[in-house]
């Protein structure tokens, strides 16, 4: 359409164009010369007015001279100027001195026409045979006066308009039959294209089975065809592949329906086989701890301290998989608070002290009077792991634990350093894996297990806290934690009190023992003795409630998940703290990973520990919980 209409526009315009100002420049020659034959009338025929200064009759001349079309203003004058007549509404000043000095036409300040004629006196030329002609011109005729008629243009004007609206109509009447004769003659084009367009486009949104209509006067009919054949080529070919992606998932699916089995079966063997391994090694630890008071020759306490080691490398095996269970199983609650960093940094330099001295290492904890907000007991496991780990890996120099603010000082940063190995830059992701140890191919106990990374960077993600590493072979390494700063410290050093007051004696807490486990039962009730607790001691949930029948009332509970029948622990503290008519302080020992456990003793408002417990973990909550009845002022003993 534009190839065709552009030409025929430009042709179009120019020919309107030339025609208007032609019929406009006729028009104004015509509006002109009517005007000059006026004027000269007007002047001829006051000849005798004026001669014999007839004004009645010069009037009169005027009064017919302004009723004609376009005049606006009629005016004679004497041969010095003087106005003897003027009628109509003059666009000039008067008198006019111009005139009388021979002065012709002009154009007036509103755009008027203001001709002028001398009014000159008719000669007659008689022939006297008598009279000799030596050839001499006549002299110069005598003005009598002057015509003086002001002509408008809008009468003009209007021609003109009416005339350029013509032209365009005629214009646009042309263009019109043009763009109508293109249409007619591109449809022979455009629609052919059209339909290969529109045929291309079904195809490429996979309507494969379209088919273009040919017609035996299209021009594009061979192009149609061959679209029409690739489309039965693709059609074909997709319902192959449909067929062999169907076969696939169909094997694909049978596969992981036989891995999921697998799966189950696995995780059902490593839940039993968890349990049943926990239930002796929480014994051993027991007894083993108690095993530890008495009294030993230098031999039989080397065998204690090898024994301690193995059952501590076992728990932390068994510890790191509970950590990651409760990662897995969204088990582990964040309660944020304020506290004081340096309270963590305290328990680290307690509990990797004696790690470091072992290996000759110099561990620096540079204290750090900051208060944090986060929760104290995840951000204590996060560095924990990475200290124990800076340690194992580093062989000489020392470990360095710093905390520093950020520019902003909202957030505060936690810094790891060791001067150990290194990672090199191709397993720095790698060491946040499961299970995954650098330079450790045959696993020696000694060097972890490579989960304490993995729990790590998760356990920052739950937090929301930012981990970081940089490191070098051979330059060792920097991991930093991200941590927001608290804004009050008057909670940080209540708690410090009531910490300080809940470290008392256990001597006189009675303890009601829950478990079917005999050695578990036997092991944890030697232990709780040695610390001067009385122990109430019962098998199943009928025991333990007819010894409170009996009258042997306990103040806490510590019972096992698993006892006999369909009861188990939760049940248990829940009928027991209803014999008792009040809410007893419980703990729940389980051998269980299961996430289930984890969420139901979660609900239940009860504090889990899992076997197996370590001896001075089971010892602080016992006196924190003894510590918080006796600020409730209940009788313990």
């Amino acid at each position: 359409m534009l190839a065709a209409m552009l030409p025929v526009t430009v042709v179009t315009l120019l020919l309107a164009a030339v025609f208007w100002l032609m019929r406009a420049s006729d028009n104004e020659d015509v509006h002109s010369q009517s005007a000059r034959a006026l004027v000269r009338q007007v002047a001829a025929a006051s000849e005798y007015g004026l001669f014999s200064s007839n004004r009645e009759q010069l009037r009169s001349l005027a009064s017919r001279a302004l009723s004609e079309l376009d005049v606006c203003s009629v005016a004679i004058l004497d041969a010095s100027g003087g106005v003897l007549v003027q009628l109509g509404r003059p666009g000039y000043a008067t008198p006019l001195q111009w005139a009388a000095h021979g002065e012709q036409d002009r154009i007036l300040a509103n755009g008027n026409d203001l001709l002028s004629q001398a009014i000159t006196p008719s000669q007659v030329k008689l022939d006297d045979l008598f009279q000799p002609n030596n050839g001499e011109a006549s002299a110069a005729p005598n003005v009598l006066g002057h015509v003086l008629i002001e002509f408008s243009h809008e009468r003009m004007h209007r021609r003109e308009l009416d005339l350029l609206f013509f032209t365009l109509a005629l214009g646009v009447l042309g263009l019109s039959l043009g763009g109508l004769l293109a249409q007619r003659l591109g449809r022979r084009v455009i629609d052919p294209v059209s339909s290969v367009s529109k045929m291309i486009e079904r195809i490429a949104n996979g309507e494969l089975s379209a088919r273009a209509t040919v017609s035996s006067d299209d021009p594009l009919g061979a192009l149609q065809l061959g679209l029409n054949r690739m489309a039965e080529s693709l059609e074909s070919g997709r319902d192959e592949l449909e067929r062999r992606v169907a076969l696939a998932t169909l094997a694909l699916r049978e596969k992981k329906e036989e891995a999921e089995a697998a799966t189950l079966a696995k995780s059902r063997f490593l839940a039993a086989a968890s349990h049943d391994l926990r239930q002796p090694t929480h014994a051993l630890g027991m007894f083993l701890a108690r095993l530890g008071q008495l009294e030993h020759n230098s031999e039989t306490r080397h065998l204690i301290a090898n024994l301690e080691m193995a059952l501590q490398a076992l728990r932390d095996l068994l510890d790191g998989l509970l950590d990651i269970s409760r990662l897995d199983a969204g088990a582990v609650q964040v309660q944020l608070q304020s506290f004081a960093l340096d309270d963590i940094f305290e328990q680290l330099r307690v509990e990797l002290g004696l790690t470091a001295a072992a290996k000759g290492l110099r561990l620096r904890i540079r204290s750090s009077p900051l208060w944090l907000h986060s929760d104290p007991a995840l951000l204590h496991r996060i560095l924990l792991n990475l200290t124990g780990n800076a340690l194992r890996y580093t062989e000489v120099g020392g470990v360095l634990v710093a905390c520093r603010l950020n520019a902003d000082g909202r957030q505060a940063r936690i810094e790891v350093w060791d001067s150990g190995i290194g990672i090199a830059p191709e397993h720095q992701e790698d060491i946040f894996k499961e299970f995954y140890q650098v330079g450790n191919l045959e696993r020696e106990r000694g060097k972890g297990l490579g989960l304490g990374l993995n729990i790590v960077q998760r356990t920052a993600h739950l937090l929301g806290h930012r981990l970081q590493l940089w490191s070098q072979p051979g330059l060792g390494s920097r991991f930093s934690v991200e941590v927001p700063v608290a804004l009050s410290a008057a909670l940080v050093e209540r708690r410090r009190t009531q910490r300080a007051k809940s470290l008392g004696n256990l001597a006189g807490l009675v303890v009601q023992v829950i478990e079917d486990d005999v050695l578990a039962r036997e092991g944890l009730a030697s232990l709780l003795v040695s610390w001067g607790v009385t122990v109430i001691e019962a098998d199943s949930l009928a025991m333990a409630l007819a010894q409170w029948q009996q009258g042997q009332r306990a103040a806490v509970l510590i019972s096992d998940y698993r006892l006999p029948g369909d009861t188990n622990g939760i049940a248990a503290v829940r009928q027991l703290r209803l014999a008792a008519g009040r809410d007893l302080p419980a703990v729940l020992i389980s051998g269980d990973t299961d996430p289930a456990v984890l969420r139901s003793a979660g609900e239940a408002g009860l504090i889990l520990l899992h076997k197996p417990v370590r001896a001075a973990k089971l010892r602080n909550l016992l006196r924190h919980l003894s510590a918080a009845r006796q600020a409730e002022g209940d009788e313990l003993t």
